[in-house]
């Protein structure tokens, strides 16, 4: 993937900038790279905090394609991004890395970083672009948070740049990209997900816009839903929502 490079000492989001190069017509693929987001922003329009130091930053993409394998991006996302900060890590921290459903980068069941997927789309038109949207807590993390947070300083990892961060992200993007677009696309994706996922076969709480599921965590479905087994035996499947596990973090 040969892809642009757009930094930026401050911006209000990177997704946002994204957003304006969609509506310009511009093709993709290009890195959006900031030092300081003035108005970041995670899933359900939650804030993200966005100080130096951290990875915050979007890949624009121009897909052409329809909803549904827009939505697979987000899956994408996740495998590259765990997979690139993987290759980060010296190895003896490696293993308490996970994905938790359905796109957040844990560590010990911290968040280490999150990932925002937007799109041009309406319903049943083609997706002319996506942004993929993420936030890596290279430096710092924020505390006091609903979900427990880290960042890999505070594990005593080493050093990462946001420099470092956005040249693996590339790496993998390329790769995992390439994968979604061969003979296999989004099967080899969801499982090389769940290699990486957290939690499968245990106990979580599915907290949805209305209501809120308890279950046991059993896979994915072929397009990406949770798959939750509820106590009485019933299997719902969770497009959408927020998830929690029973044991807590760390």
């Amino acid at each position: 993937m040969t892809a642009d490079i757009r930094r930026f000492a401050e911006i209000d989001s990177t997704n946002e900038e994204a957003r304006r190069l969609g509506e310009a017509g511009t093709e993709g693929p290009v890195w959006i790279v900031a030092e300081r987001q003035t108005a970041g922003r995670g899933r359900r329009g939650r804030a993200w905090e966005s100080p130096s130091g951290n990875f915050m930053g979007t890949l624009y993409l121009t897909p052409h394609c329809g909803p549904r394998e827009a939505g697979e991006l987000s899956f994408v996302a996740a495998v590259a991004v765990h997979d690139a900060v993987n290759g980060l890590l010296p190895p003896p921290f490696r293993p308490a890395l996970r994905l938790k459903w359905p796109n957040d980068l844990l560590h010990g069941r911290a968040k280490l970083a999150g990932i925002l997927l937007e799109s041009s789309g309406v319903a049943g038109a083609e997706v002319a672009w996506v942004a993929i949207g993420m936030g890596l807590n290279l430096a710092t993390h924020p505390e006091g948070m609903e979900y427990p947070a880290i960042s890999l300083a505070a594990m005593g990892a080493g050093r990462v740049t946001p420099e470092d961060a956005l040249a693996a992200l590339d790496r993998s993007f390329t790769r995992w990209l390439g994968v979604w677009r061969g003979q296999h696309g989004f099967a080899a994706i969801r499982e090389e997900w769940l290699k990486r996922a957290e939690g499968i076969g245990g106990a979580i709480t599915v907290r949805l816009s209305a209501e809120t599921l308890e279950g046991t965590f059993e896979g994915l479905a072929p397009d990406g839903a949770l798959q939750l087994r509820l106590a009485d035996g019933e299997r719902r499947l969770v497009s959408a929502g927020d998830v929690f596990f029973a044991v807590p973090a760390r």
